[in-house]
């Protein structure tokens, strides 16, 4: 695990810094297939962001009672301040590729496609994005198709984009005035050295902060959300039960 904290998963820390982009009164979204991210808005929601809005898709945590539908229709009206998205291709630029990989007329690896990400990638006000894995198979420089825009130079009805990207290794800032990933922090324990080896992009500024670590209290917490996460996504949940005993 790149992360090298005694005591806590990956997945926990995370959960973890996804939970710090969350703001108190703001209306934050997460959409399916997202157990990390639930996990890190339910503690966000437990600490720091107790009156904020929040929409779970697929969990009986939030009164969604028109599924997507009602969470795009939020966005597209202004209504979404925050919503999370991954790729199995993340790019330079910020684009993001859910649609294959290798040539769309012959592709290698024909993936389930990007659903609503990329109007949600355009009207949502702020998007962190989020990986699982950190290679240079993920982290290109530049997607084989482009599913959905990091921006949209000349369109000025875009509401927002890309703000953060957050991996095992470490955290992305979203420069918009080049278009480009800055590196704002990297996990403790890891060197710059290895964060430039696993992505396929050049990476700075090389010297940057370490990215803060839940503290024992943040860990307690997120740890005491496990058995709302789990009415979603209940082997994810029994998984990371186990693996903290």
């Amino acid at each position: 695990m790149p992360v090298s904290l005694e005591g806590c998963t990956q997945e926990e820390f995370l959960a973890f810094q996804l939970s710090r982009e969350v703001r108190d009164l703001e209306r934050t979204a997460v959409g399916t297939l997202s157990p990390v991210p639930l996990l890190g808005a339910l503690h966000a929601r437990a600490s720091h962001a107790p009156r904020g809005k929040f929409l779970f898709l697929g969990s009986d945590e939030t009164p969604v009672t028109d599924g997507s539908r009602e969470l795009f229709d939020l966005a597209q009206r202004g209504k979404l301040d925050l919503f999370f998205l991954s790729g199995a291709q993340i790019d330079r630029k910020g684009n993001l590729n859910l649609t294959c990989i290798g040539e769309y007329e012959a592709p290698k690896v024909r993936l389930p496609g990007g659903a609503g990400s990329a109007m949600l990638y355009y009207m949502t006000r702020r998007v962190v994005l989020f990986a699982l894995s950190h290679s240079p198979r993920v982290f290109v420089e530049r997607c084989d198709f482009v599913t959905s825009a990091g921006s949209s130079p000349g369109y000025p009805w875009r509401r927002g984009g890309p703000t953060r990207l957050v991996t095992p290794l470490c955290t992305m800032e979203y420069d918009p005035g080049p278009g480009e990933w800055r590196l704002f922090s990297l996990h403790p324990g890891v060197p710059f050295e290895e964060a430039q080896r696993e992505t396929g992009f050049p990476l700075a500024p090389a010297d940057v902060p370490a990215t803060p670590a839940p503290s024992p209290a943040d860990l307690s917490l997120l740890r005491a959300q496990i058995p709302l996460l789990a009415r979603s996504y209940p082997m994810f949940a029994e998984s990371l039960r186990h693996r903290i005993r």
